[in-house]
């Protein structure tokens, strides 16, 4: 019985990670809407700090399963091929999490990258309503370029590709 218990909480946790369209709010083409953001350990930042910076900005919860996977892809693949250039940011907010929950559970992960803290949701709800992970690629200009719930290696690769692009040319995308 309890195993069973344990399976349907698992499957649970897992449908509420899965991609979902029907609550998103922000998508490619649209501009960055205005945040805020603030922790202890990574100070203040807005949307307006980013402009002139292409964005990778994720939102997850520590709980969820492919929230773990897309970190961990953050952590392997695009820290360490983009990190060092200039004008690139990582961002990535903690969904109903506060910055000592964070700061905890960064101690066992040890992602290179900040983990801001939205523990009311004020950020995230700005751009949909439900469903983690949920990433976006913001260029310099703004502008949202590529908009995902859920996490998928394949998709994975090509936003890598277009964050190559992007610092590349210097200028913005064309979107599909």
């Amino acid at each position: 019985m309890a195993r069973l218990l344990l399976m349907t909480v698992a499957l649970l946790m897992s449908v509420s990670c899965v991609r979902s369209k029907a609550a998103e709010k922000v998508k490619a083409g649209d501009i960055l809407p205005d945040f805020v953001l603030k922790s202890e350990s990574y100070g203040e930042l807005s949307a307006a700090d980013l402009r002139g910076k292409v964005v990778y900005l994720c939102f997850f919860t520590t709980w969820c399963p492919n929230c773990q996977e897309e970190l961990h892809a953050i952590q392997a693949r695009m820290y360490p091929e983009f990190n060092e250039e200039e004008g690139f940011e990582i961002i990535a907010v903690g969904r109903e999490h506060t910055d000592e929950e964070l700061m905890k559970y960064n101690e066992v992960r040890n992602f290179d990258f900040p983990l801001y803290p939205d523990p009311d949701r004020e950020v995230y709800s700005l751009f949909a309503d439900e469903t983690v992970p949920r990433a976006y690629v913001v260029d310099r200009d703004g502008v949202v370029v590529d908009a995902a719930a859920g996490y998928d290696s394949g998709h994975f690769e090509t936003v890598l590709k277009t964050i190559g692009d992007l610092l590349d040319d210097g200028t913005s995308v064309e979107i599909d």
